[in-house]
Protein backbone atom coordinates (compact mmCIF):
# COMPACT_ATOMS: atom_id res chain seq x y z
CA UNK A 1 0.00 0.00 0.00
CA UNK A 2 0.89 3.76 0.20
CA UNK A 3 1.39 6.69 2.53
CA UNK A 4 1.27 10.02 0.78
CA UNK A 5 3.03 13.34 2.42
CA UNK A 6 3.11 16.80 1.05
CA UNK A 7 5.70 19.15 2.45
CA UNK A 8 5.27 22.74 2.16
CA UNK A 9 4.41 22.20 -1.71
CA UNK A 10 3.75 25.26 -3.82
CA UNK A 11 2.40 25.35 -7.39
CA UNK A 12 2.68 28.38 -9.18
CA UNK A 13 1.71 28.81 -12.98
CA UNK A 14 3.60 31.38 -15.25
CA UNK A 15 0.61 33.67 -16.94
CA UNK A 16 3.46 35.15 -19.56
CA UNK A 17 3.02 31.85 -21.40
CA UNK A 18 -0.56 31.54 -22.84
CA UNK A 19 -1.68 27.75 -22.27
CA UNK A 20 -4.34 25.18 -20.60
CA UNK A 21 -3.99 26.96 -17.13
CA UNK A 22 -2.91 29.83 -17.53
CA UNK A 23 -5.67 31.30 -15.87
CA UNK A 24 -5.38 29.50 -12.88
CA UNK A 25 -2.89 31.96 -11.12
CA UNK A 26 -3.45 35.65 -11.12
CA UNK A 27 -0.39 38.44 -11.58
CA UNK A 28 1.51 34.54 -11.32
CA UNK A 29 0.09 33.89 -7.60
CA UNK A 30 0.38 30.68 -6.30
CA UNK A 31 -2.83 27.98 -7.04
CA UNK A 32 -1.36 26.33 -4.39
CA UNK A 33 0.50 27.65 -0.95
CA UNK A 34 2.94 26.04 1.33
CA UNK A 35 0.82 22.67 1.53
CA UNK A 36 1.49 19.71 3.95
CA UNK A 37 -0.40 16.99 4.97
CA UNK A 38 -0.32 13.28 5.61
CA UNK A 39 -2.40 10.33 3.91
CA UNK A 40 -2.05 7.24 6.02
CA UNK A 41 -1.55 4.14 4.36
CA UNK A 42 -5.08 2.59 3.54
CA UNK A 43 -6.79 5.48 4.83
CA UNK A 44 -9.28 7.39 2.31
CA UNK A 45 -8.93 11.35 2.15
CA UNK A 46 -11.09 13.65 0.68
CA UNK A 47 -9.54 17.31 -0.28
CA UNK A 48 -12.77 19.43 -0.57
CA UNK A 49 -12.73 23.31 -1.06
CA UNK A 50 -15.05 25.52 -3.22
CA UNK A 51 -14.15 25.75 -7.37
CA UNK A 52 -10.24 27.41 -7.94
CA UNK A 53 -9.04 26.60 -4.31
CA UNK A 54 -6.26 24.34 -6.05
CA UNK A 55 -7.52 21.17 -4.91
CA UNK A 56 -7.54 19.51 -8.61
CA UNK A 57 -3.80 20.62 -9.09
CA UNK A 58 -2.89 19.30 -5.82
CA UNK A 59 -3.94 15.80 -7.06
CA UNK A 60 -2.68 16.30 -10.59
CA UNK A 61 0.72 16.98 -8.36
CA UNK A 62 0.80 14.05 -6.90
CA UNK A 63 -0.39 12.08 -10.52
CA UNK A 64 2.91 13.50 -12.00
CA UNK A 65 0.73 15.70 -14.25
CA UNK A 66 1.94 19.00 -13.16
CA UNK A 67 5.22 20.10 -12.13
CA UNK A 68 5.72 21.14 -8.49
CA UNK A 69 6.83 24.49 -8.17
CA UNK A 70 8.67 23.97 -4.67
CA UNK A 71 8.36 21.70 -1.53
CA UNK A 72 8.33 18.13 -1.44
CA UNK A 73 5.98 14.95 -1.87
CA UNK A 74 6.76 11.37 -0.59
CA UNK A 75 4.78 8.11 -1.34
CA UNK A 76 6.15 6.30 1.82
CA UNK A 77 9.65 7.22 1.83
CA UNK A 78 10.19 8.04 -1.91
CA UNK A 79 10.67 11.40 -2.88
CA UNK A 80 8.17 11.52 -6.01
CA UNK A 81 8.68 15.39 -6.90
CA UNK A 82 10.66 13.60 -10.25
CA UNK A 83 9.26 10.43 -10.66
CA UNK A 84 7.30 9.76 -14.15
CA UNK A 85 3.69 9.34 -13.81
CA UNK A 86 4.11 5.50 -14.56
CA UNK A 87 6.60 4.94 -12.20
CA UNK A 88 4.68 5.96 -8.88
CA UNK A 89 1.97 3.40 -8.98
CA UNK A 90 -0.73 5.04 -8.60
CA UNK A 91 -4.35 4.94 -10.21
CA UNK A 92 -6.12 8.23 -11.70
CA UNK A 93 -9.58 8.30 -12.92
CA UNK A 94 -11.16 12.02 -13.37
CA UNK A 95 -14.42 13.23 -13.97
CA UNK A 96 -14.66 13.13 -17.73
CA UNK A 97 -14.49 9.08 -17.98
CA UNK A 98 -12.22 9.32 -21.78
CA UNK A 99 -12.84 5.67 -22.32
CA UNK A 100 -11.75 4.69 -26.07
CA UNK A 101 -15.37 4.67 -28.00
CA UNK A 102 -14.25 1.86 -30.39
CA UNK A 103 -13.27 -0.86 -28.04
CA UNK A 104 -15.63 -2.60 -25.47
CA UNK A 105 -15.75 -2.26 -21.71
CA UNK A 106 -13.07 -5.40 -21.76
CA UNK A 107 -10.87 -3.76 -24.18
CA UNK A 108 -10.80 -0.89 -22.50
CA UNK A 109 -9.76 -2.17 -18.97
CA UNK A 110 -7.27 -4.09 -20.47
CA UNK A 111 -5.52 -1.48 -22.88
CA UNK A 112 -3.07 -0.54 -19.94
CA UNK A 113 -2.76 -3.99 -19.23
CA UNK A 114 -1.80 -4.73 -23.11
CA UNK A 115 0.31 -2.02 -23.11
CA UNK A 116 2.61 -3.53 -20.37
CA UNK A 117 3.09 -6.71 -21.77
CA UNK A 118 1.04 -8.70 -19.73
CA UNK A 119 -0.15 -12.44 -20.71
CA UNK A 120 -3.59 -12.47 -21.90
CA UNK A 121 -5.01 -15.40 -19.00
CA UNK A 122 -3.24 -12.33 -16.39
CA UNK A 123 -5.15 -9.97 -17.91
CA UNK A 124 -8.42 -11.90 -18.17
CA UNK A 125 -7.65 -12.80 -13.63
CA UNK A 126 -7.50 -8.81 -13.47
CA UNK A 127 -10.88 -8.38 -14.94
CA UNK A 128 -12.37 -10.84 -13.34
CA UNK A 129 -10.97 -9.47 -10.09
CA UNK A 130 -12.41 -5.68 -10.87
CA UNK A 131 -15.30 -5.86 -12.43
CA UNK A 132 -17.46 -7.51 -9.64
CA UNK A 133 -16.44 -5.32 -7.18
CA UNK A 134 -17.67 -1.99 -9.64
CA UNK A 135 -20.58 -4.08 -11.04
CA UNK A 136 -19.46 -3.65 -14.51
CA UNK A 137 -18.94 -7.48 -15.17
CA UNK A 138 -22.08 -7.96 -17.04
CA UNK A 139 -21.13 -4.91 -19.60
CA UNK A 140 -17.99 -6.05 -20.53
CA UNK A 141 -18.78 -6.37 -24.11
CA UNK A 142 -20.87 -3.66 -24.51
CA UNK A 143 -19.01 -0.59 -25.93
CA UNK A 144 -18.93 2.96 -24.19
CA UNK A 145 -22.00 4.31 -26.37
CA UNK A 146 -24.15 2.05 -24.63
CA UNK A 147 -23.52 2.82 -20.96
CA UNK A 148 -25.06 5.20 -19.08
CA UNK A 149 -22.96 7.97 -16.80
CA UNK A 150 -22.94 5.91 -13.76
CA UNK A 151 -21.77 2.74 -15.84
CA UNK A 152 -18.97 4.55 -17.82
CA UNK A 153 -17.78 6.13 -14.09
CA UNK A 154 -17.45 2.57 -12.82
CA UNK A 155 -15.91 1.49 -15.98
CA UNK A 156 -13.29 4.72 -15.24
CA UNK A 157 -12.89 3.33 -11.68
CA UNK A 158 -12.54 -0.11 -12.63
CA UNK A 159 -9.70 0.72 -15.15
CA UNK A 160 -7.60 2.91 -12.36
CA UNK A 161 -7.80 0.04 -9.94
CA UNK A 162 -6.95 -2.72 -12.07
CA UNK A 163 -3.50 -2.53 -11.75
CA UNK A 164 -3.34 -2.58 -7.85
CA UNK A 165 -2.32 0.66 -7.26
CA UNK A 166 -0.79 2.03 -3.72
CA UNK A 167 -2.34 5.12 -4.10
CA UNK A 168 -5.69 5.65 -6.16
CA UNK A 169 -6.83 9.20 -7.36
CA UNK A 170 -10.24 10.14 -8.11
CA UNK A 171 -11.07 13.69 -9.26
CA UNK A 172 -14.78 14.55 -9.04
CA UNK A 173 -15.89 11.12 -10.42
CA UNK A 174 -19.47 11.94 -9.66
CA UNK A 175 -19.99 15.36 -10.92
CA UNK A 176 -21.60 14.34 -13.89
CA UNK A 177 -23.92 12.03 -12.39
CA UNK A 178 -27.69 12.57 -10.81
CA UNK A 179 -28.54 12.63 -7.44
CA UNK A 180 -29.23 9.04 -7.21
CA UNK A 181 -26.60 7.85 -9.06
CA UNK A 182 -24.66 9.71 -7.55
CA UNK A 183 -25.63 8.10 -4.13
CA UNK A 184 -25.99 4.60 -4.95
CA UNK A 185 -21.94 4.82 -6.43
CA UNK A 186 -21.08 6.92 -3.30
CA UNK A 187 -21.75 3.51 -1.80
CA UNK A 188 -19.98 1.25 -4.27
CA UNK A 189 -17.16 3.42 -3.80
CA UNK A 190 -16.63 2.94 -0.68
CA UNK A 191 -17.39 -0.74 -0.45
CA UNK A 192 -14.57 -1.19 -3.16
CA UNK A 193 -12.24 0.86 -1.34
CA UNK A 194 -12.97 -1.22 1.81
CA UNK A 195 -12.23 -4.49 -0.50
CA UNK A 196 -8.95 -3.46 -2.16
CA UNK A 197 -7.73 -2.15 1.04
CA UNK A 198 -6.05 0.96 -1.26
CA UNK A 199 -5.17 4.74 0.07
CA UNK A 200 -7.40 6.76 -1.65
CA UNK A 201 -7.82 10.54 -2.15
CA UNK A 202 -11.08 11.97 -3.55
CA UNK A 203 -11.23 15.86 -4.74
CA UNK A 204 -14.21 17.12 -4.58
CA UNK A 205 -16.67 20.46 -4.23
CA UNK A 206 -19.68 18.71 -2.26
CA UNK A 207 -19.20 18.30 1.18
CA UNK A 208 -21.38 15.60 1.03
CA UNK A 209 -19.30 13.33 -0.99
CA UNK A 210 -16.36 14.33 1.18
CA UNK A 211 -17.95 13.54 4.75
CA UNK A 212 -19.70 10.42 3.78
CA UNK A 213 -16.82 8.95 1.61
CA UNK A 214 -13.36 9.97 3.63
CA UNK A 215 -11.84 9.10 6.84
CA UNK A 216 -10.00 12.33 6.86
CA UNK A 217 -11.30 15.78 5.19
CA UNK A 218 -8.65 18.39 3.83
CA UNK A 219 -10.31 21.49 3.58
CA UNK A 220 -8.70 24.05 1.76
CA UNK A 221 -9.10 27.78 -0.29
CA UNK A 222 -7.01 29.59 -2.43
CA UNK A 223 -4.32 27.32 -2.15
CA UNK A 224 -4.16 26.93 1.11
CA UNK A 225 -4.84 24.73 3.83
CA UNK A 226 -7.93 25.04 6.40
CA UNK A 227 -8.22 22.19 8.41
CA UNK A 228 -7.28 18.40 8.81
CA UNK A 229 -9.55 16.48 10.43
CA UNK A 230 -12.49 13.79 10.97
CA UNK A 231 -15.81 14.59 9.33
CA UNK A 232 -17.06 14.86 13.12
CA UNK A 233 -13.66 17.06 14.14
CA UNK A 234 -14.35 19.59 11.13
CA UNK A 235 -17.86 19.86 11.26
CA UNK A 236 -18.00 20.34 15.27
CA UNK A 237 -14.71 21.94 15.78
CA UNK A 238 -13.79 24.21 12.84
CA UNK A 239 -10.66 26.20 13.01
CA UNK A 240 -11.99 29.62 10.99
CA UNK A 241 -14.87 31.04 9.37
CA UNK A 242 -14.53 29.65 6.18
CA UNK A 243 -14.66 25.52 7.74
CA UNK A 244 -17.72 26.55 9.73
CA UNK A 245 -19.62 28.40 6.35
CA UNK A 246 -18.67 25.64 4.26
CA UNK A 247 -18.75 22.54 5.95
CA UNK A 248 -22.93 21.29 7.00
CA UNK A 249 -26.22 22.53 5.17
CA UNK A 250 -27.03 24.54 5.68
CA UNK A 251 -24.60 26.19 6.55
CA UNK A 252 -23.48 27.40 10.18
CA UNK A 253 -24.82 31.09 11.64
CA UNK A 254 -22.19 33.42 11.39
CA UNK A 255 -23.72 36.53 13.44
CA UNK A 256 -21.81 39.60 14.13
CA UNK A 257 -22.30 40.84 17.34
CA UNK A 258 -20.51 42.55 20.59
CA UNK A 259 -20.85 41.74 23.91
CA UNK A 260 -22.64 43.53 26.67
CA UNK A 261 -22.37 43.37 30.54
CA UNK A 262 -25.56 43.43 32.30
CA UNK A 263 -26.10 42.75 36.40
CA UNK A 264 -27.69 39.36 35.19
CA UNK A 265 -24.03 38.37 33.03
CA UNK A 266 -22.87 38.90 29.40
CA UNK A 267 -24.97 38.62 26.70
CA UNK A 268 -24.49 38.63 22.58
CA UNK A 269 -26.02 41.75 21.31
CA UNK A 270 -26.82 42.36 17.27
CA UNK A 271 -26.74 45.75 15.54
CA UNK A 272 -30.21 46.70 14.77
CA UNK A 273 -31.85 44.06 16.57
CA UNK A 274 -33.02 43.97 20.46
CA UNK A 275 -32.12 40.13 20.58
CA UNK A 276 -29.83 39.50 23.28
CA UNK A 277 -28.68 36.05 23.71
CA UNK A 278 -26.85 35.11 26.73
CA UNK A 279 -23.11 33.96 26.76
CA UNK A 280 -22.70 30.35 27.65
CA UNK A 281 -20.42 30.37 31.14
CA UNK A 282 -18.03 28.38 29.54
CA UNK A 283 -16.84 31.83 27.44
CA UNK A 284 -17.03 33.62 30.96
CA UNK A 285 -13.08 34.10 30.73
CA UNK A 286 -12.72 34.71 26.86
CA UNK A 287 -14.97 37.91 26.44
CA UNK A 288 -15.30 41.62 28.12
CA UNK A 289 -17.75 44.28 27.45
CA UNK A 290 -17.62 46.14 24.32
CA UNK A 291 -15.61 42.79 22.14
CA UNK A 292 -16.80 42.77 18.80
CA UNK A 293 -16.82 38.75 17.44
CA UNK A 294 -18.86 36.21 15.75
CA UNK A 295 -21.03 34.10 16.98
CA UNK A 296 -21.24 30.74 15.34
CA UNK A 297 -24.34 28.21 15.66
CA UNK A 298 -25.26 25.27 13.36
CA UNK A 299 -29.19 25.41 12.34
CA UNK A 300 -29.92 22.50 14.40
CA UNK A 301 -29.13 24.32 17.50
CA UNK A 302 -31.38 27.22 17.32
CA UNK A 303 -34.52 25.38 19.19
CA UNK A 304 -38.08 26.77 19.28
CA UNK A 305 -39.45 26.93 22.80
CA UNK A 306 -42.48 28.11 24.60
CA UNK A 307 -40.69 30.18 27.17
CA UNK A 308 -41.10 33.35 26.15
CA UNK A 309 -37.64 34.23 28.14
CA UNK A 310 -36.21 35.96 25.31
CA UNK A 311 -37.29 38.76 23.10
CA UNK A 312 -39.44 37.79 20.29
CA UNK A 313 -38.43 37.27 16.41
CA UNK A 314 -40.70 37.29 13.49
CA UNK A 315 -40.67 34.91 11.13
CA UNK A 316 -39.32 35.66 7.72
CA UNK A 317 -39.16 32.55 5.75
CA UNK A 318 -40.50 29.36 6.24
CA UNK A 319 -39.86 26.20 4.03
CA UNK A 320 -41.28 22.58 4.31
CA UNK A 321 -38.31 19.66 3.05
CA UNK A 322 -41.02 16.72 4.27
CA UNK A 323 -37.99 15.27 6.71
CA UNK A 324 -36.98 19.14 7.93
CA UNK A 325 -38.47 22.47 8.04
CA UNK A 326 -36.40 25.33 7.47
CA UNK A 327 -36.94 28.46 9.09
CA UNK A 328 -35.42 32.00 8.28
CA UNK A 329 -35.37 34.68 10.98
CA UNK A 330 -33.62 38.54 10.43
CA UNK A 331 -31.94 39.64 13.23
CA UNK A 332 -30.34 43.26 12.80
CA UNK A 333 -28.29 43.35 10.02
CA UNK A 334 -28.10 38.99 10.15
CA UNK A 335 -30.27 36.32 8.73
CA UNK A 336 -30.44 33.28 11.19
CA UNK A 337 -31.24 29.70 9.51
CA UNK A 338 -32.83 26.82 11.52
CA UNK A 339 -34.01 23.13 11.19
CA UNK A 340 -36.17 21.81 12.55
CA UNK A 341 -38.12 17.82 12.38
CA UNK A 342 -40.84 18.94 14.62
CA UNK A 343 -44.36 18.94 12.51
CA UNK A 344 -44.68 22.86 12.47
CA UNK A 345 -45.92 25.70 10.29
CA UNK A 346 -45.28 29.03 10.38
CA UNK A 347 -46.33 32.14 8.33
CA UNK A 348 -43.89 35.19 7.47
CA UNK A 349 -44.84 37.50 10.71
CA UNK A 350 -45.29 34.84 12.97
CA UNK A 351 -43.67 35.58 15.83
CA UNK A 352 -41.68 32.53 17.87
CA UNK A 353 -39.16 32.85 20.88
CA UNK A 354 -35.73 31.18 20.21
CA UNK A 355 -33.02 29.17 22.58
CA UNK A 356 -29.73 28.72 21.72
CA UNK A 357 -27.70 24.94 22.49
CA UNK A 358 -25.34 26.56 24.65
CA UNK A 359 -22.76 23.59 24.18
CA UNK A 360 -23.14 24.30 20.52
CA UNK A 361 -22.03 27.55 19.59
CA UNK A 362 -18.82 28.57 18.62
CA UNK A 363 -17.06 32.05 18.84
CA UNK A 364 -14.89 33.28 15.65
CA UNK A 365 -12.66 36.57 15.80
CA UNK A 366 -13.80 39.49 14.16
CA UNK A 367 -11.14 40.42 12.37
CA UNK A 368 -9.38 37.64 11.19
CA UNK A 369 -11.87 34.76 11.50
CA UNK A 370 -10.08 32.28 13.38
CA UNK A 371 -12.10 29.90 16.29
CA UNK A 372 -11.77 31.43 19.78
CA UNK A 373 -11.71 28.54 22.10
Amino acid sequence: MARLTLENTYKRYDNTKKGLFSKKAKQNGFAVKNLSFVCRDRSFVGILGPSGCGKSTTLRMVAGLEKVTDGKMFIDDICINELLPKDRNIGLAFEDYALYPPLTVYENLSFNLKAKGMPSSEIKQAIDRVAPLLKVDDLLKMKPSALSGGQKQRVNIARAIIRRPGLLLLDEPLSHLDGKMRQTLRQEIKRMHREIECTTIIVTHDQIEAMSLADMIVIMKDGELQQMGTPLEVYDSPKNEFVASFIGEPPMNLMRSNIIKTQEGFFFAFAESELRVRVPERYNGMVSDGMKLTLGVRPVDVLITDRPSSTPVPVAVYENFGDERRIRIKVGQNQLNLTTAADVFYKPGDIIYLEFNSEKTHLFDAETGVAIR
